[in-house]
């Protein structure tokens, strides 16, 4: 756990320690009325270490500069302005809150050489409305032309909102699952139906080895493009459960699963998506005015760019195109190859996260950019071709200019080609916990920052409901002392020497405790799934399960060095900033620091 240095910190997992006056009395009413409006100084988490005074009933969206900071008044709730980029003379001021970046592990930006970028969900956002239900649709009709499955499938529909990162597929029984950090099952259910308290300690709770959640038997929703397929899976165990005879006997949940999975695969494998994507851009992507500034900032610091994708080099320069100045293949400006001058180095079909891997052999082609054709390279130093006597070769003034494009290779291949003298002189940015970040931090050593869209809505309603947090904490201590003090008496009454009068006593207090216990559970029960819904109405915060950290969070804080909302904001920072963590805590300094304050 982390707790930030003084003022206390708007990290809303943290609370004080609250005292409660002898004799005990509820207040279960009193906490519903809700908390006056104090004002509390306070600490936001990440990289930019700001001190700030918010009066607890100021607008979520409103930052107040303090002397000697970089930081003035910004009001972000309503979307209007614009962010200014850093090297701009309005620049380092204004950060909303949803686009800072957030530290776990210490990056010193001056000790960078080379930053990197991923393509798909990093540089190139997605529009889940449209791009995951185009995905949805064309599984579909994977699923029914090319599978055999029931026709009526083509009618359903797909509720985009539904699934969330983070959560694992049970491949054998049907269930989808939210865990915490410890890899507790929280949150459960199979197909669309809630399951109990009950089922879920008897399937994942009772067994004498813990189970691992992995695979084979298990899937991660790791990336937003697993999204679609998750909700897909959800809708077969419900079909399955309530059309017996529609369903061929010998296909089970899993067999249904590797269904999804092949007609997904048949989706990327025949270009259906990425031919209507690139028919039409700006329908499936968002367009981000930042890019091109970001890119130009890091390189005129002196720093080296790349990009790797496991997209091909012909979707990678449409996407890349549209992107970098709003070019389409059927639009009125064509496209071209100027993107290109904003790198040094792009790798095509990359097949990551086995491209992390130096002792992997593969081949590494360059790419020809006028016909798209593959040419041979002995560790991208070009090779001589079939029936010539020298390597085909730009001439000396556009190489100087352009970044060369490979397809393949592996991670040794770009090393060399960029001059990399150590791993940790390179950040990477991508989305895909797995397959950009875990692979990178844990193999190679590179430093990472993971772009979690979904962020920026999750801090902005952290700030929003910190007053209804603060009445679950109450609740929640008021729960712990009321069955401290059921535990003393219920003590005292079987041990302590009590005579007939002193035991009735004693029993009346008893049975008023449980009451007052029973009062306060319920509520805290209450207000707490009322706190998960307004995150989300199934699964609840995206870095929580309950009080803990989720399995998602623990796999940020573990292999993400930094994380942010989209890969634009590096380009409301310093290019040279020291990016510093707040300070690790352990439960047993908990109080000690809070009551500090």
């Amino acid at each position: 756990m982390r707790i930030l240095k003084k003022p206390v910190s708007y990290c809303l997992s943290i609370f004080s320690a609250v005292e409660f006056p002898a004799p005990f009395s509820f207040r279960v009413l009193r906490l519903s009325l809700g908390i006056p409006a104090r004002h509390r100084a306070i600490h936001t988490s990440g990289a930019n270490q700001m001190r700030a005074s918010y009066p607890m009933d100021q607008s979520p969206g409103t930052f107040v500069r303090e002397k000697g900071t970089e930081f003035e008044v910004m009001n972000s709730s309503n979307g209007a302005e614009k962010p200014y980029i850093w090297p701009s003379p309005e620049g380092g001021h204004k950060i909303d809150i949803g686009k800072q970046i957030f530290c776990n592990r210490s990056l010193n930006m001056k000790n960078i050489v080379a930053v990197g970028f991923d393509m798909d969900y990093t540089l190139a956002q997605y529009k889940p409305e449209t791009f995951e239900s185009l995905a949805y649709e064309g599984t579909i009709k994977k699923l029914v032309h090319n599978l055999g499955y029931p026709k009526e499938l083509l009618r359903w529909t797909f509720d985009w909102k539904y699934m969330v990162r983070g959560l694992v597929l049970d491949k054998k029984r049907g269930n989808i699952l939210k865990m915490d950090r410890h890899k507790y099952v929280k949150v459960a259910y199979h197909g669309f139906r809630e399951m109990s308290k009950e089922d879920k300690v008897g399937t994942y709770g009772s067994t004498l080895v813990r189970d691992a959640f992995d695979e084979p038997d298990y899937a991660l929703i790791d990336t937003l493009f697993s999204l679609a397929e998750a909700y897909l899976f959800a809708q077969l165990v419900d079909f399955k459960d309530n059309n017996t005879g529609k369903v061929p006997e010998g296909v089970d949940y899993a067999r249904m699963y590797r269904d999804v999975r092949a007609a997904v695969d048949l989706c990327h494998r025949d270009g259906t998506l990425k031919q209507m994507v690139a028919k039409d851009p700006k329908r499936y992507i968002n367009e981000d005015t930042a890019i091109l500034p970001m890119l130009k900032m890091l390189r005129d610091s002196g720093r080296s760019t790349f990009l790797v994708t496991n997209s091909l080099w012909d979707y990678t320069n449409i996407v890349m195109n549209f992107l970098c100045g709003g070019r389409t293949l059927y639009g009125s400006i064509p496209c071209n190859l100027d993107w290109l001058q904003y790198f040094d180095v792009v790798i095509t079909g990359s097949a990551k996260p086995g491209f992390f891997n130096e002792d992997k052999f593969a081949n590494l082609f360059e790419v020809d950019l006028e016909s798209g054709m593959l040419l041979n390279t002995d560790n991208g130093t070009p090779m001589s071709q079939v029936g010539t006597t020298s390597p085909i070769l730009l001439p000396v003034e556009e190489s100087n200019k352009r970044c060369r494009v490979f397809q393949g290779g592996n991670v040794g291949h770009l090393h060399k080609l960029l001059s990399i003298e150590s791993s940790s002189q390179v950040l990477y940015v991508g989305d895909h916990i797995y397959g950009d970040i875990l692979r990178s931090k844990k193999v190679l050593g590179w430093r990472t920052m993971l772009v979690v869209p979904e962020l920026e809505r999750e801090v902005e309603l952290l700030w929003e409901l910190r007053d209804m947090r603060k009445q679950l904490r109450l609740l929640r201590n008021e729960r712990d002392l009321i069955e401290d003090r059921i535990h003393h008496f219920k003590w005292y009454l079987k041990f302590g020497s009590t005579d007939d009068d002193e035991k009735q006593t004693i029993s009346s207090t008893l049975h008023e405790l449980a009451s007052q216990r029973d009062q306060v559970r319920l509520a805290h029960q209450l207000a707490q799934r009322e706190h998960h819904q307004k995150f989300h109405k199934v699964w609840g915060q995206l870095m929580k399960t309950g009080y803990q950290n989720s399995r998602f969070a623990h796999q940020v804080e573990r292999f993400a060095c930094l994380y942010t909302s989209q890969v634009s904001n590096l380009s409301l920072y310093s290019p040279d900033k020291y990016y510093r963590p707040s300070e690790d805590f352990m439960p047993h300094e908990f109080h000690i620091l809070l009551l500090g304050n």
